[in-house]
């Protein structure tokens, strides 16, 4: 039975004159919320042994497909890539490079600007030093270079934004044309750059080292070392005391 024909099933008892038939409506509805009555031992094992088998699957598939198969897509990789939830979608002819000790989830998308760069002999590359974190849901956008540096920490639904994607003018949007060479950038994280959750990135931003951007911030313009900076646009709040 369809999800539809179940739906009108359900109203038409639902809505039935015939009081047997509604009272029919609520039985069924009791029974379809019923519960066994299991001991807490059991719920307890039940609970270990899914955990279990949940967690054999995932390992083997981060093991024998997914880390593989990302490697098989990257120009570089060192020591100790752990990706998790699965296979980041990457797009666009993006060169990837990586460092040791990569944390990275399956939840991210790396793309690259499929419009011609400004200099023809630049191709877009996302380069990533070692013991970097990008989280869930991240979204790191490539026209020229964005350069992440070693210990960064980008937190879920960051969006590092080199290229926009769109044009401005309406007529050239809706006819599906790239965004203007003028509007791209590179984007670089410098050593130990920490961008809480939320955080968006447009193009031709440098963040220096050891900054911390607070979460839901923009940041349209350079920041400079060792600072919080948070709001959009992203503002220098506190100096960060080394």
């Amino acid at each position: 039975m369809s999800t539809a024909t179940s739906f009108d099933f359900k109203s038409w008892l639902r809505s039935h004159p015939n009081p047997k038939m509604r009272n029919l409506f609520v039985f069924l509805k009791k029974v379809r919320a019923a519960g066994l009555p299991t001991p807490r031992f059991y719920n307890k094992l039940a609970y270990r042994l899914v955990t279990l088998l949940r967690m054999g699957v995932e390992t083997t598939s981060r093991l024998l497909i997914y880390t593989p198969a990302f490697k098989g897509r990257v120009e570089a990789c060192g020591h100790s890539l752990y990706l998790y939830s699965g296979l980041p979608l990457v797009t666009g002819p993006l060169a990837i490079t990586l460092g040791n000790e990569c944390r990275i989830s399956g939840h991210t998308t790396f793309s690259a600007r499929t419009a011609p760069h400004p200099d023809p002999s630049i191709q877009p590359t996302l380069k990533v030093g070692s013991n970097v974190d990008i989280g869930w849901q991240v979204s790191i956008a490539v026209a020229g270079l964005v350069d992440i540096q070693d210990n960064v920490r980008i937190a879920g639904r960051c969006q590092l934004f080199g290229y926009s994607g769109h044009p401005l003018n309406a007529s050239e949007r809706a006819l599906g044309a790239p965004d203007e060479d003028h509007r791209i950038g590179n984007i670089v994280l410098e050593k130990d750059v920490w961008l809480a959750t939320g955080v968006t990135v447009q193009p031709g931003v440098t963040i220096g080292q050891g900054t911390i951007v607070a979460a839901g911030s923009v940041v349209t313009h350079n920041l400079p070392a060792n600072v919080i900076a948070a709001g959009s646009p992203a503002k220098v709040v506190k100096q960060i005391q080394q």
